[in-house]
């Protein structure tokens, strides 16, 4: 079927919208769960040498090269992949092959969305029994999670954080998504900086401190130090070639894209920072070991909350402001599907939403359990990656010589270095590749 034109003219009211939005995609499970426990594998301080390298080369490549990529073709993916290979290949060919290729980025944002759906679940479950006390006062965070990871574990609590995250997301891109994250992500920074805060007068927080910023310069000599430390860089700023392609569709010509990909950059770094603060040095202050993954957010910290003074509190503020921050990511990764089924077949904008809430929820339903770790670690491994490289080599080579210059250039007073092609063309595709090949080579390093 044709393609049809982009049916709405709906867009990011100004450039601070914009940046709130891609912050709130950029900051999710992998700034929260994962980032404190690499930075204290990898050296401590010595980890955030390599991984603020990368943010920066990452930042200025691949994050406003998607910005643009999405902008110029005001399209997702799906669309955008298909009117640069139109432009560089005429004829059928050139669009049926864009379009396939669309499809990549989509697919993977799709899927990992399925499995966020699920985890966005577990938050909503953990925060009641925050807000009831129970999980504070009476229950074993242990078994409540054994209980709610099991297969179809959690479909209530599942299905209502997907239909709350569609329902913000029907109101379109200006009264919707950008609201949405005006308000979640200001309130993110200032939960998660108040319980930093309260965490620092614990007894045995200086462990924790010791933990994360206690320099281990050898690890600098290890390559694992590098590789972690890029590939945690690479997926905790979105880059994906669907999330900030679709965002950046919305985004006006008049908004400078590098000044915007450095505040996502800043931001999410700390944001990255900030959850470190909050639950490494709490976990050491209760003698208990640092983990990763779901076991440090649904067991560790709810077994240490428990011991805290006002824990109640603690806990409700918590997990609400870790909700904020899976629902932001996971309305991106819901909107690159529904963007793509609205530019594709001319649905309404709540058809769309209706069709992708509806596979979100039934394939998520099975995936509950002991399916979900692994879909996510396919996707994650063989998908995601797989998008950026193909949007970095769609903007910066397929595109020609000048378009991706031009595409980052409008709305900028300043003009673009001689820096932009080596960085893009080269550095970010690289970097696209090496991901890619060392993701699947040591089973995922994001």
């Amino acid at each position: 079927m044709a393609s049809k034109t982009n049916i709405t003219e709906d867009k990011f009211n100004n450039k601070w919208g914009f940046i709130v939005s891609c912050i709130g995609s950029a900051v999710g499970m992998a700034n929260i769960w994962m980032f404190p426990y690499r930075i204290g594998e990898f050296g401590g301080a010595a980890f955030l040498i390599p991984y603020l390298i990368f943010v920066v080369l990452i930042g200025f490549s691949g994050v406003i090269g998607e910005m643009a990529f999405g902008r110029a073709m005001h399209s997702g993916p799906l669309g955008a992949f298909r009117k640069a290979f139109e432009m560089r290949f005429s004829g059928k060919s050139g669009s049926a092959a864009g379009t396939v290729i669309g499809l990549i980025p989509v697919i993977g944002s799709l899927g990992i969305a399925i499995g966020y759906s699920v985890i966005i679940g577990w938050i909503l479950k953990f925060l009641a029994d925050a807000v009831t006390g129970s999980i504070v006062n009476d229950e074993d965070p242990a078994q409540v999670f054994t209980v709610l990871s099991q297969n179809f574990g959690s479909i209530p609590w599942h299905l209502l954080g997907l239909i709350l995250v569609l329902i913000c997301m029907s109101f379109g891109i200006a009264r919707g998504i950008e609201k949405v994250n005006k308000i979640m992500m200001p309130a993110f920074y200032v939960l998660f900086l108040f319980l930093a805060i309260r965490v620092a007068f614990l007894d045995g927080a200086a462990e924790g401190y010791a933990y994360l910023f206690k320099p281990d310069w050898s690890a600098m000599a290890n390559p694992k130090t590098w590789v972690y430390a890029m590939g945690q860089a690479f997926f905790s700023l979105s880059v994906a070639g669907s999330g900030t392609v679709v965002y950046g569709s919305y985004l006006k010509s008049d908004v400078d894209i590098v000044s915007s990909a450095k505040y996502v950059a800043i931001f999410d770094t700390f944001a990255a920072l900030l959850s470190g603060l909050v639950i490494i040095p709490a976990v050491f202050a209760y003698g208990m070991e640092p983990n990763s993954g779901p076991g440090l957010l649904f067991i560790t910290i709810p077994t240490v909350i428990r011991s805290i003074p006002f824990g109640q509190v603690f806990a409700i503020l918590f997990f609400l402001a870790v909700l904020f921050a899976g629902a932001t990511s996971l309305i991106n990764l819901l909107e690159s599907p529904a963007e793509a089924l609205q530019s594709r077949f001319g649905w309404s904008r709540k058809a769309s939403l209706a069709l992708v809430g509806t596979v979100t929820a039934a394939v998520g339903i099975f995936v509950e359990g002991d399916i979900l770790s692994p879909w996510m670690d396919t996707i994650s491994i063989y998908v995601i990656p797989l998008g950026a490289l193909l949007a970095g080599i769609t903007m910066f080579w397929i595109c020609g010589r000048t378009f991706a210059r031009n595409a980052v250039q409008l709305g900028r007073n300043r003009t673009l270095g001689r820096w932009f092609e080596p960085m893009t063309k080269y550095v970010f595709c690289g970097v696209a590749l090496v991901v890619y090949v060392l993701g699947i080579f040591f089973g995922g390093i994001g």
